[in-house]
């Protein structure tokens, strides 16, 4: 049975960023450096590949980056929208930002918007 993981692109969408964004995010924060980016778990061809429970890591490691805030910046307005629905369901910032990503792990296909209007509507916050 094949194992599955997550590329640079699986975690750009689980994240709600570009590409780019963890490309940079590698190249600035390598290993040894004071917040190093979490290392692959496997490589292919030179092509990094993370398991995918370890999305959480990555939130949590984004979450940690120094400068313009915690979570580097102002959220997406999906991911707004889905952190004022949990938050009118009880759960705090640190439950909602676990389950969405718990939630990538289990459908990587989707994009982060989508999967954030999916929870709202699946779980009628």
């Amino acid at each position: 049975m094949a194992e599955h993981y997550v590329g640079v692109l699986g975690i750009a969408e689980a994240m709600g960023v570009t590409r780019h964004a963890v490309h940079k995010w590698r190249s600035r924060y390598p290993t040894g450096s004071a917040h190093p980016f979490p290392e692959p778990d496997v490589e292919i061809d030179g092509t990094p590949g993370w398991r995918a429970e370890r999305l959480e890591d990555m939130v949590s490691w984004r979450d940690g980056l120094p400068g313009r805030g915690a979570g580097g910046g102002r959220p997406t307005a999906a991911r707004q929208e889905y952190f004022q629905a949990a938050l009118g369901r009880g759960l705090d910032r640190e439950e909602a930002t676990r389950a969405l990503a718990n939630f990538a792990a289990e459908f990587p296909e989707m994009t982060e918007p989508e999967l954030c209007a999916w929870i709202i509507e699946k779980f009628t916050f």
